[in-house]
């Protein structure tokens, strides 16, 4: 337990020092505690329609305006938040755990069984990520846990190289034959030592998942795919907002902003984990 303890405050004191991942953690923070808070507050609902209020430009009443349907953009875009961070991390949680199970088998048992894993794999690869996305929505259909499998389908590759390249190098230390020496299991082995001394690079990939997650979201929902079109996710929004873009630009700009807020935080976040997680690096 003290080890574990030791080794956040490590990685802590790590990431203090680096001043971009210390900006992009509070980006991030700001942005999810906006994202809870605002609808909270927020006087308007994020699908009520007032035809008195189509279009309106931003001003004190609609910080950041109305959309063709009279619904406030600054609301919707705060709900659509918790939509698109929500979906992005669980489509990031599920394409982890699978890595972690097919990493980890994969570069622990080697032979017939890693080459059927990764050349399977390599079928999935080949196909370009974003047209693997649409493909796969395309088959399932709209709805939240449908998109979270598409757009999580084709990151699965690049987790399991990931964990079984760093697997590969860890299962040849000396504590493995010790702890297989005294009738520790094979599960065991795996789950006790293996992955958590070699899921290090699949932290920075998560986190950086996430941000690339956000953004195929985005592409699914502009092209009418991924989540149902009720739903004020980001990407949803600056679809409904293209055909306004010469006369209501504000419609695109502020959903657009905020997904560039929230995959440049992200992806500073994980440029700082990935080096305060080097083991080179030096206190």
């Amino acid at each position: 337990m003290e080890k574990k303890e030791n080794r956040f405050l490590v990685l802590a004191k790590r990431m203090s020092r680096n001043t971009n991942a210390m900006i992009g953690l509070a980006i991030f923070v700001v942005l999810v505690l906006s994202i809870i808070i605002v609808p909270l507050v927020s006087p308007y609902d994020y699908s009520k329609m007032d035809v008195t209020a189509l279009h309106q430009t931003p001003s004190a009443a609609h910080w950041f305006g109305t959309d063709d349907l009279g619904r406030d953009i600054f609301t919707r875009v705060f709900y659509g938040g918790r939509y698109s961070l929500s979906i992005s991390i669980a489509a990031v949680a599920f394409s982890t755990v699978i890595g972690l199970f097919l990493g980890a088998t994969a570069g622990y048992f080697g032979g017939t069984y890693d080459t059927l894993v990764m050349r399977s794999l390599d079928i999935i690869q080949a196909i370009p990520s974003i047209l693997l996305t649409i493909i796969i929505s395309a088959a399932l259909g709209v709805g939240i846990d449908k998109t979270i499998i598409a757009i999580s389908v084709g990151t699965i590759p690049s987790n399991v190289r990931l964990l079984r390249g760093t697997v590969m190098q860890t299962r040849e230390n000396q504590y493995l034959e010790a702890a297989e020496a005294i009738g520790c299991s094979t599960p065991r082995r795996i789950l006790r030592y293996v992955i958590p001394n070699s899921w290090s690079p699949l932290i920075v990939s998560a986190t950086m998942g996430i941000a690339k997650m956000i953004l195929e979201l985005a592409a699914l929902s502009y092209i009418g795919l991924g989540v149902p079109a009720s739903i004020p996710e980001w990407g949803s929004m600056l679809s409904n907002a293209r055909g306004f873009l010469r006369d209501y630009p504000y419609m695109l700009i502020f959903p657009g902003i905020f997904i560039a807020l929230s995959v440049l935080s992200l992806n500073m976040i994980g440029d700082g984990l990935r080096d305060a997680l080097d083991p080179k690096l030096k206190d």
